[in-house]
This record gives C-alpha cells, structure tokens and sequence, in this order.
C-alpha cells in the first residue's frame, strides 16, 4: 500500500518506501528510508541514520538528501514512538522554505504492521501533516 504526502503548495503524491534495520552489537540500531514516487518511480526522500537508546528515551540521528541533518528524540509508550527534533542544521544551499520543526510518529499495530506519520513546520508553514505510510515485513 503506498504512502500518502501532502503539504500546503504542493500537488499531493503517493510513494512506496523501504525500511532497513540493523544492527551491528553496539547498542545502536542503523537504519535507511528510501521513498520513491509511486507512479513514476522517481527518487523522493532518502534518510539514513542511527537509533540511539537510553534508559526512558530513543533518539534518532538523521541525515537526508535534501541536505538537512535532524537529532529527534521521545519516548516509546506501549507499541507508540513518538519523536520531535532537538536539533536540525542543513547545508548552506539546501532548498527553501527550510523546515524548522519535525514530529514523527512510529506505531506498530495489532496487525504486525509498522505505521509512521510525519509532521513539519517550515518557515512559512505551521506544523502540518506531511507523510504517512504504513509499512509490512518482506518474507
């Protein structure tokens, strides 16, 4: 089933998108998203990074291909993670307007699957609905 994105002033769009985890014995977990266009199969958003853990916390270290750099942290309650950024930087040239606050949402359901909605805020935008998608284990 593929993603739904949308945002104010742009055309809405649907994606599919792979999820990589793993693990190499640190305490860390690595991860990559790569979403592409679900029509024209076109490259769309790329994130790489780590999942780091603490006691009562879980963070997420995040580089994009769009040139922006993301620190989010939340807690996990119950099957629920929910994350908002700590800290965002990007390069000098990164396309604008620039976001400025990020919230992700993480739940595994009932049914095994992993759904994920993400918010932004931007310089001209409030935070607003940006992706959601609903992820299944490949065999």
């Amino acid at each position: 089933m593929p993603g739904e994105g949308s945002y104010p002033n742009i055309t809405p769009f649907s994606y599919t998108e792979t999820l990589h985890f793993t693990h190499v014995g640190q305490p860390i977990i690595n991860f990559m998203f790569n979403a592409v266009h679900a029509e024209t199969k076109k490259p769309l958003h790329r994130e790489c990074g780590f999942i780091r853990l603490d006691t009562n916390k879980v963070a997420f270290i995040i580089a994009q291909n769009s040139g922006l750099v993301e620190i989010e942290e939340g807690e996990l309650a119950g099957k629920q993670l929910s994350l908002h950024s700590h800290a965002l930087a990007r390069t000098s040239f990164a396309k604008e307007p620039h976001v400025q606050e990020v919230s992700r949402v993480m739940q595994l359901r009932p049914d095994g699957k992993l759904e994920q909605t993400l918010s932004m805020a931007t310089g001209n935008q409030p935070m607003t609905q940006h992706l959601h998608i609903t992820y299944h284990r490949l065999p």
